[in-house]
Parts: structure tokens; sequence; C-alpha cells
């Protein structure tokens, strides 16, 4: 498919398009290093929360404990600095099979889309760990950007509003990760732009799935809080944001 199909719908999904004062400063060498650090993060972030939404809401203790082994060596080379990042490639998979509890109203299709998810953002982890490599960029500790709490803070906290809300959140998250991926790979190399361009594709299937899940589980119409999220993600893009990160908003 080509890009620029990938990218319509989310556009009209998006309220509005990233500043160009972000893609200016995204792109200068000197913050390559913060560019792809935070990205790294933003990664591990991706399928820690894709893994709580499957352990809160569709498997049982078992199964969410095997799951939580899966995140481990990931979690721990971030968190602890410990392990060769070299051998994550071969740990990017389940020890055994993930089935939903009894109970769960969700079941097997959050379990499927959710999986798939983690999978492929673990691998990107893994992919943007060896780019870094490459250009001799060195981890650190970071503080996280205002970004995903600032739409947190106004999910509900009754159920199942609160799992509706929580699935917004990331349609709107993987969205604006494809959308400035695409801004920023025409301003950087061709090793870096290409893979930016490489990411789109599971990326732009990853908003949809959230946003199918959240029509799915909700029932009935959710384009109100759609919009309320829209929004809500507009104005952390838009406003003047001090503190720049892949999800920052507009450079002081």
């Amino acid at each position: 498919m080509p890009i620029e199909n990938l990218l319509t719908p989310i556009k009209s999904f998006l309220k509005c398009e990233t500043p160009q004062a972000w893609i200016d400063k995204a792109a200068k060498k000197e913050n390559l290093d913060i560019v792809l650090i935070d990205h790294l993060i933003c990664e591990l972030k991706a399928a820690q929360s894709a893994m709580f939404l499957i352990r809160k809401y569709a498997v049982d203790k078992e199964s969410g404990d095997a799951l939580l082994e899966w995140l481990k060596p990931f979690e721990t080379l971030i968190y602890k600095r410990e392990g060769d990042w070299r051998t994550l490639l071969e740990k990017n998979k389940l020890t055994k099979s993930v089935i939903p509890k009894s109970d769960s109203p969700y079941g097997q299709d959050l379990i499927d889309k959710m999986v798939l998810l983690i999978k492929e953002e673990l691998h990107h982890f893994y992919q943007v760990l060896e780019i870094m490599d490459e250009y001799d960029v060195e981890y650190r500790s970071i503080t996280p950007c205002r970004y995903a709490k600032g739409m947190l803070r106004h999910v509900k906290t009754f159920e199942p509003d609160a799992l509706i809300d929580k699935l917004i959140v990331g349609a709107y998250i993987e969205a604006r990760s494809c959308e400035r991926f695409a801004k920023l790979a025409p301003h950087v190399d061709k090793r870096l732009g290409d893979f930016y361009i490489s990411l789109l594709r599971s990326e732009a299937r990853h908003y949809q799935d959230y946003l199918t899940l959240a029509e799915e589980i909700s029932g009935t119409d959710i384009s109100e809080r759609i919009k309320f999220f829209g929004e809500i993600e507009a104005e952390l893009i838009s406003s003047n944001d001090e503190d720049f990160k892949f999800h920052s908003g507009a450079p002081c």
C-alpha cells in the first residue's frame, strides 16, 4: 500500500499536524540522541501498555505471569542496565499460549490484537537499539514528556468506560507516532528515513486496532469520546512545550 494511503486516514483522525518547529528541531543532528532514546522508550511503553490491558482485562494469573516473563528482558535492559541488547531478538516470543479468562467479556480479540502489537513494538525496540549502536548513541535515563500523562488523566475511573478511554488514548498515541515518522523521514539521512518509513505500516494498523476494540467493547457510538481525546491530544501537540521529546509539543 502506498504511504499516502496509510497516512490519509491518520491525518483525518488527528486534529492537528505536527508543528514545523518540532520537525526542524528533531531533524538537527545534535538532537538525534534524544529523539532515538525517547523513541526507544516509547516502543517499550507501548508494549507495556498493551501488556497491562491483556493482564487486567483478558487473562488469568498464570497467563499474565507468562506475559510478564516475556517482557522482563526488555525492561531489565532499560531499568537495570543489565543484559545484552543483541540477544533480545531471540527472546521476543511467548513461552506458552495465552488464553482468555473464563469470565472475561473481552476475550480473544483483545488478546490477539495486543499480543501482535507487543511483538511488533518489541521488535521495533530492538531495531532502535540497532540504530543507536550504528549512530554511536548511548542510552541514558530521560524524563517522560507530558504527552501520555496529559491524555490519561482524563480517563474515566469506572468500567467499561475506563478501558474504552485507554483504547482511544492508545489509538491517538499510535496515530501520532505514525504521523511523526512520516514527517521526520524526509529530513534525516537515508538510513534513518528508511527506518521510519518501515514503521508506518504496523503503526497505522495499531491505531486502527485500538479504535476497533474500543468500538466493539463499547457497543455504542463513541465518536464524542474520540473527539474529546482528539482535542486534548491536539492541544498537547500544538501548544508550547519546553521539554523536547518524540511526542512533545511545539518547541519554545
